[in-house]
């Protein structure tokens, strides 16, 4: 009888695995990258509008300028891949700096558009 516990537990292990290596993953929201690039202008576009437009922001912190200026930065990033081949995996990722006014100052994108 626990042979055929550890058996059936086994099975199911080896089932999960299976299924898993099938599974697609997502993360964050999407966002288009294009859109973004054609609405957002520097030293005009508020924080407000940046959140119409991407929604919150999944991370947000602070970065340091060469200069010693602090800027307070937004972090967007969405991916999708299968678990079983990660390394075809599309990640965009989307960082949006503020002027201390709160207007756009620069931002950096990667990935797919």
């Amino acid at each position: 009888m626990a042979m055929w516990r550890e058996l059936k537990g086994l099975v199911a292990v080896v089932l999960m695995m299976v299924l898993a290596g099938c599974s697609s993953v997502q993360v964050g929201r999407d966002f288009n990258l294009g859109s973004f690039e054609d609405r957002v202008k520097q030293g005009e576009t508020t924080q407000a509008d940046i959140r119409a437009w991407l929604g919150e922001p999944r991370s947000s912190g602070i970065a340091l300028e060469a200069d010693g200026e602090r800027l307070i930065e937004w972090l967007y990033f969405y991916g999708k891949g299968q678990l079983s081949d990660m390394d075809r995996a599309n990640l965009k990722v989307l960082q949006v700096r503020f002027a201390p006014n709160g207007t756009v100052r620069s931002y950096n994108w990667s990935g797919e558009r």
